[in-house]
């Protein structure tokens, strides 16, 4: 097992089909942490609400896995996306040993300082035109689908490596391609503004650790489509992990019988009114 001192997890939309819960079990089984940062959309209220609940064992051990080690002595921030909004009302609170906050600032172990946020602030159609958001993640949603029966097809055909259909389409449509310049512009700025070093965000299921202005400008990605996460070393360094690794269920025998920590009070009756004002 790789000791790393901090993981970043975004992206990760718990509740739905597209979610690869048995990859991120992998992942988490090869690498321990004294940081673990939920950096947004963890679990994807907008699609449990209008679609139903598709919850798996695999995501049941995820969650129980996080809380496991948060009661270890892993320290765990969870940082609300739009996804899970809902938790934004209760930032600053703490459940199961996992505090929540609106945003976060990461000191690394070399100094540097980050901003830890989801970033959906600065996308402006999440922000100021919900419908259209909600109709951009179905039609992502339905590229996921598709993607995971091509993949089935390759696997039958014998074709080794993962191809992203979703991946693929962000590349070559322009729109993306400037939709994803304009936001990382808009969060390097902003946090440059604070004086502060980088950000380390997610949202756009875009991974990447690049310098954007002079600022150290860090995505999560998602485990969706890509399967990415943000290590940091034990001397500071960040590192983009892609996990490749074939799905296999990956439990602990205690897992299954560990109580999941209470959700905090009002979560579930935003779940149960399906997000309303979100549509």
């Amino acid at each position: 097992m790789a000791r790393v001192r901090s993981i970043f997890l975004s992206d990760i939309h718990l509740g739905t089909r597209a979610c690869q819960a048995e990859r991120l079990l992998s992942f988490l089984k090869e690498h321990e942490s004294e940081y673990l940062f939920l950096v947004g959309d963890i679990v994807d209220f907008w699609a449990m609400g209008r679609r139903g609940v598709y919850w798996t064992s695999a995501m049941n051990t995820f969650a129980q896995k996080v809380l496991k080690r948060a009661r270890a002595g892993v320290k765990v921030i969870f940082v609300p996306g739009n996804h899970d909004e809902a938790l934004r009302d209760y930032v600053d609170s703490t459940f199961g040993n996992i505090r929540l906050h609106l945003d976060y600032e990461h000191v690394a172990a070399d100094g540097r300082r980050y901003l830890v946020l989801h970033g959906d602030e600065f996308d402006v159609v999440t922000k100021y035109h919900k419908w259209l958001a909600i109709l951009g993640d179905h039609s992502y949603a339905f590229l996921v689908r598709v993607n995971v029966l091509l993949s089935a097809m390759r696997r039958r055909l014998g074709v080794s490596g993962y191809w992203s259909l979703a991946g693929y389409a962000k590349r070559k449509v322009k729109t993306a391609v400037s939709f994803i310049y304009d936001f990382e512009e808009s969060v390097a700025r902003s946090v440059k503004d604070r004086g502060l070093d980088g950000a380390i965000c997610g949202h756009i299921h875009a991974a990447a650790i690049k310098q954007v202005d002079g600022i150290t400008y860090v995505n999560c990605g998602d485990w969706v489509d890509s399967c990415t996460a943000i290590v940091e070393h034990l001397d500071g360094t960040m590192e983009l992990v892609q996990w490749t690794t074939a799905r296999s269920p990956v439990f602990d025998a205690d897992d299954e019988v560990e109580a999941l920590a209470p959700l905090p009070e009002g979560v579930l009756a935003a779940l149960n009114a399906g997000e309303r004002e979100a549509v």
